[in-house]
């Protein structure tokens, strides 16, 4: 009763999480082709805080939502065309980034300068991922890509990795505090 108890509610706070992401998408600095959104900092926050199992169910549970039409992406988008799109990369990315986000705090203990590793690995990843994917989206040069889709994006991704570090880490001791949360993540199916 208990084990099904504490994965439901791992469930429900993943869904809150692909809902937060949602949201934070929706926080945009337009650029000419890929935009600077609050999604990668949201993503962060779930890995940190759920772990690499949860957070990256939350990921892909927000990728879904908007692939089948729900306006989550940025800019109220959704659908499929996203997906496909010259920014889908970075949104495909967010499953490996907020899946070894996780597993590198998993590994390692739950600091903030091991969350800021784990999360800049996952902005690296993302952005890779990204990158990769508007290249030949756009069927353009890798100096292009990397130009357009890489390089403006690192310091942003630093100050995300940061936040998401230093929030995520404060507020999952205190959910592990108020024995909301387990620690280390672990929740057996």
């Amino acid at each position: 009763m208990l084990r099904s108890h504490n994965q439901l509610k791992m469930w429900i706070l993943s869904a809150l999480f692909a809902a937060i992401i949602g949201i934070l998408a929706q926080v945009t600095i337009p650029l000419p082709l890929v935009p600077i959104t609050g999604q990668t900092l949201a993503v962060g926050l779930a890995a940190t805080i759920l772990g690499s199992r949860y957070g990256t169910l939350s990921v892909i549970l927000y990728a879904l939502i908007g692939a089948i039409g729900i306006p989550v992406f940025s800019a109220m988008s959704g659908g499929l065309g996203v997906i496909v799109g010259p920014t889908g990369g970075f949104i495909i990315g967010f499953i490996p980034a907020a899946f070894l986000t996780g597993v590198y705090l998993e590994k390692t203990r739950f600091n903030f300068i091991n969350g800021m590793v784990a999360n800049t690995i996952g902005m690296l990843v993302t952005l890779s991922f990204g990158t990769v994917w508007l290249k030949y989206a756009i069927d353009t040069t890798w100096t292009a890509a990397f130009g357009s889709g890489f390089l403006p994006f690192i310091v942003v991704g630093l100050i995300k990795a940061f936040l998401a570090s230093w929030i995520g880490i404060t507020v999952y001791k205190r959910l592990v505090s108020a024995k909301l949360l387990s620690s280390p993540h672990q929740v057996s199916s």
